[in-house]
């Protein structure tokens, strides 16, 4: 972390000389500290609690079903991130739209909280419309609080990061020991309280942001994007409404590969227009060149990655040996495990980066992704071991399940606190908002990937978990590989950003 002695302390953002980082900063990372405490408490208890018998209070669903819901879920909430980039660009800022979303999501989780399906489903659309809102534009507002950028910028955002890996530990333990042990719906309402609580913490320390966030470019054409907006939650209200009425059907599964296709070419409109249509530079259409490549290469990771909440949770459950000294550990406990070691490990790489820095060797952005990508694939190489000697009969050690977790995290450290900062830098100015959200779109893709392949690993498909998974070992690996042929090239197009 380094500190600026010259900046301008009447700037939004500007840092006292005593301290490395904008005060601003810590209001964002408890806020996302709580958010992330109640995304991954409900993540840890949301596949189990749909695959649980009615008799024990849950929904009785197949694996397979289960799985294309909990995709279709969390493809949602990052897909959102989309549209809430450009609401907050476009209508009413980042620090509202962080504000709105964070209602949004509570009401989501309490909504959880009361046993009746069509209660249910409300719950999961209020989350992932209230997560589309919060989750770019609070990044984007951590990107405004530097605005001179370089490492400083990095430096903030690694802290940031830390802050959702602590929400994320804490929530799983907290939400899975009252959800798995007395009664699901006490664990969906904890990630309410939490989201609550970083909700009263965002009002009370907001005025540390100054405008950072605050206000959006004025544009010609609000009142046209005003009614855009309005007619958005239109059609998802009325959606809603269709569907826990029960006047439309709709089949999970057909949905979740429908919707892969759509995310598809969604985003590759999206590149084009904005190649043709948004008045970009040479510089920054080489920059953006450099992002569409890495979002396909943070898709490939995150349909991997996340099958931390569907098939090695459900892998967690039945053929792990989850007993300490006559006391039988929740399933959801395990989800603990990537964010600790982020936690752990985290100034470790960084301190890691530093030194190869120092001797001209620091790996570029494509190499840090493609190191990434290698280390997942080696994670479901040990998840290739582990299926094998399940399906033989046994409760296999916890030390698999563990390993994976490790080999995800370190993987995760080389690509996403590296990913959230390069949108930001490599992004036209104007754009921000809405890059960050198309950034969440290859996280979204990933997740839904992610609920796809996993009902092809549990359930009646148990027999193909060490063929699935190797086939994630062979893909995510050789585009690692692809990426370190690659990364001159890439790096070229980057223009000079580090």
């Amino acid at each position: 972390m380094t500190h600026n002695r010259s900046a301008n302390l009447t700037a939004p953002g500007a840092v006292a000389p005593r301290l490395a980082h904008p005060r601003g900063l810590y209001t964002l990372f408890f806020t996302e500290m709580w958010e992330r405490f109640s995304f991954y408490g409900m993540r840890a208890l949301l596949v189990l609690f749909m695959v649980d018998s009615v008799r024990r209070d849950g929904m009785g669903l197949t694996d397979e079903v289960a799985t294309a819901i909990y995709g279709l879920y969390t493809a949602g909430v990052y897909l959102a991130c989309l549209p809430g980039g450009w609401a907050a660009d476009r209508l009413f800022g980042a620090q509202r739209a962080v504000w709105y979303g964070g209602i949004s999501i509570a009401a989501g989780h309490f909504a959880l909280a009361v046993p009746r399906v069509e209660f249910f489903f409300l719950g999961l659309i209020l989350v992932v419309v209230g997560t589309g809102l919060l989750k770019p534009n609070i990044s984007a507002i951590v990107g405004q609080l530097y605005p001179e950028g370089g490492a400083r910028r990095d430096a903030g955002f690694t802290v940031f990061y830390m802050g959702i890996n602590l929400g994320a530990a804490i929530g799983p333990l907290i939400c899975s020991s009252l959800g798995e042990k007395i009664n699901w719906h006490y664990g969906f309402a904890a990630a309410g309280v939490g989201m609550l609580l970083g909700l009263v913490q965002f009002r009370l320390t907001a005025h540390y942001l100054g405008d950072a966030g605050k206000y959006p470019e004025k544009t010609t054409t609000q009142r046209r994007d005003r009614l855009l907006f309005a007619t958005g939650l239109g059609a998802i209200a009325l959606v809603t409404v269709l569907g826990l009425t029960g006047l439309i059907r709709l089949n999970p599964m057909a949905m979740a590969r429908g919707t892969t296709s759509v995310i598809l070419v969604l985003a590759a409109l999206y590149f084009a227009g904005l190649f043709l249509f948004a008045g970009l530079n040479a510089i920054e259409k080489r920059r953006l060149a450099v992002i569409a490549v890495l979002f396909v290469a943070s898709a490939m990771f995150w349909s991997g990655f996340e099958q931390a909440g569907s098939s090695l949770n459900l892998f967690a459950e039945r053929f792990t040996d989850r007993t300490i000294g006559g006391f039988e550990t929740p399933a959801g406990w395990f989800q603990v495990f990537n964010p600790v070691f982020i936690i752990a490990l985290a100034p470790v790489v960084a301190m890691v980066w530093v030194a190869l820095a120092r001797r001209q060797r620091n790996p570029s952005l494509p190499a840090k992704f493609a190191l990434g990508l290698i280390l997942l694939g080696g994670g479901f190489l040990v998840m290739v071991l582990a299926s094998r000697l399940a399906l033989d009969g046994d409760r296999v050690w916890p030390t698999w399940l563990i390993t994976t977790y490790l080999l995800h995290s370190l993987g995760e450290l080389c690509l996403s606190p590296v990913g959230l900062s390069s949108v930001t830098k490599l992004s036209p100015p104007r754009l921000v908002g809405q890059m960050m959200g198309l950034w969440f779109l290859a996280t979204s893709l990933g997740n839904l990937i992610a609920g796809l392949i996993a009902g092809e690993v549990s359930g009646a498909a148990e027999a193909q978990m060490p063929a699935r998974f190797l086939q994630i070992v062979l893909t995510t690996c050789g585009t690692g590989l692809l990426l370190l042929i690659f990364t001159r090239p890439i790096k070229k197009l980057m223009a000079g950003v580090e």
